[in-house]
């Protein structure tokens, strides 16, 4: 592969195939089953053989087919264990990597966005990428002045493949669906396209990334690397090491995952209390936890290619609805969330039954500390995606104003990591700090 395959016609085909293989498969799967294998150990080899094509053609493609594959892999917990299992591997491999681009691309880009003497700005360039991910890749360098910084180098034809791969993934929005029981994967694709020009745009990640430096430096508990290079295509910033999340997911111990587990649910509801930006892209690639001077760990974050812009910080119906929940206030929540447009004018419901369909969700908030787990993100998930469920009819009538969209969907999201962490988190200590009415709801 010479570079990002940026025809339209030529990623068309890509995932056009993807259907059709998981179709060979499913013959593949009855002869084996006429052969005399059991229906479970044929269902087991499809599983398998289908995430690995799905994913690997993800990865191949970059784009927005590979930022599609990361936005599925946070919610990997929300998957039944007997479907989980086949997946796992298949989903996190893209929250750290993607095959790269040759070192002669790298080299033109740099050459076209630095100039072409752009080796004097280091002392020091790697060509062997240390990251790859959706738009860009990542290569570790020394800078003129001994800085040890990463270089991010956006993938010549990304804006034009991020585009034609989410228009072409909405028309397999069905086929897709079913790999996160629950989800639904238009909607996510439509907004995934509607940040296309921001995060391709390394100017507004650099502004946010530097606001994010200057109200998190020197913080105990959260680290951001500032900016030291913004050019169109090209972000030099800081170097930071650390353990990627991902790692601690697969192999950390109870205590590295616990303390992860609380900066995350930190960094997530203080964020745009601090800077009026809330890091939208929550996939265990963008963190890393870092020893401290002091022994405690520290969490790093890294790409602030997508926000969402909070000026206020997080809006206050957010924890007015929160309390009024836990405080059992079902015609007060039904009242509020009716106000704010969750529930539409022409739409009826029980306030009762709506306090039922919540309490579950937040239960994460009512206790002092909780262990998200993934088995609870499955019987959440399985309990408002099961037709014959009334929550699964009560949900159906909620509305969601385009003004939370990126805010549930990160929430969500951080939820998904937290119970791939299987972390123990003091929830409630974040949101009476951080989350405006919540403490009150007056």
């Amino acid at each position: 592969m010479s570079d990002l395959p940026r025809k339209a016609v030529t990623r068309t085909v890509k995932m056009a195939a993807l259907p059709i293989g998981i179709a060979g498969r499913v013959t593949w799967g009855l002869g084996k089953r006429i052969g005399g294998k059991s229906a479970e150990i044929v269902a087991r080899e499809l599983q398998q053989r289908t995430a690995e094509q799905l994913f690997r053609t993800l990865g191949e493609l970059k784009g927005g087919a590979m930022k599609f594959g990361q936005a599925l892999s946070v919610f990997e917990s929300a998957l039944p264990e007997d479907v989980a299992g086949p997946y796992r591997a298949a989903l996190t491999k893209l929250q750290e990597a993607a095959p790269p681009l040759p070192t002669a691309t790298v080299h033109q880009v740099l050459a076209d966005r630095l100039g072409a003497h752009w080796r004097d700005l280091f002392e020091e360039f790697e060509d062997k990428p240390a990251a790859a991910a959706s738009i860009g890749q990542v290569h570790r360098a020394v800078w003129h002045d001994g800085r040890q910084v990463a270089v991010k180098v956006q993938y010549p034809g990304a804006g034009e493949a991020l585009l034609s791969d989410l228009k072409q993934l909405g028309r397999f929005a069905g086929l897709l669906g079913p790999l996160v029981p629950g989800m639904e994967i238009k909607p996510l694709i439509k907004e995934l396209r509607d940040r296309v020009s921001e995060e391709l745009d390394y100017e507004l990640e650099a502004e946010a990334q530097r606001t994010h430096a200057d109200a998190f430096v020197d913080d105990p508990d959260v680290v951001v690397p500032d900016v030291v290079h913004q050019g169109d295509q090209v972000l030099v910033t800081e170097w930071l090491e650390g353990t990627p999340l991902s790692e601690v997911i697969a192999d950390g111990s109870e205590e590295e995952r616990d303390r992860a587990g609380q900066l995350l649910a930190r960094f997530l509801f203080s964020g745009p209390a601090r800077t009026g930006l809330l890091h939208a892209d929550p996939h265990p690639g963008n963190f890393r936890l870092i020893p401290g001077a002091d022994g405690r760990m520290r969490l790093g974050v890294l790409d602030f290619g997508t926000v969402d812009r909070l000026p206020g910080g997080w809006p206050k119906p957010i924890g007015r609805s929160l309390r009024m929940t836990l405080d059992g206030d079902a015609e007060g929540v039904y009242g509020h969330l009716c106000a704010e447009g969750f529930v539409k004018e022409s739409v009826e419901l029980d306030p009762e039954a709506l306090l039922d369909y919540l309490k579950p969700i937040i239960e994460p908030a009512e206790a002092e500390e909780f262990t998200f787990t993934r088995p609870w993100l499955r019987g959440q998930a399985a309990r408002i995606a099961d037709p014959r469920s009334p929550a699964h009819q009560l949900g159906r009538q909620i509305n969601l104003p385009p003004s939370y969209l990126l805010i549930h969907r990160v929430t969500l999201s951080t939820i998904g990591v937290l119970c791939q962490l299987g972390a123990t988190v003091r929830l409630r200590d974040e949101l009476d700090t951080w989350l405006p009415g919540f403490t009150s709801a007056a």
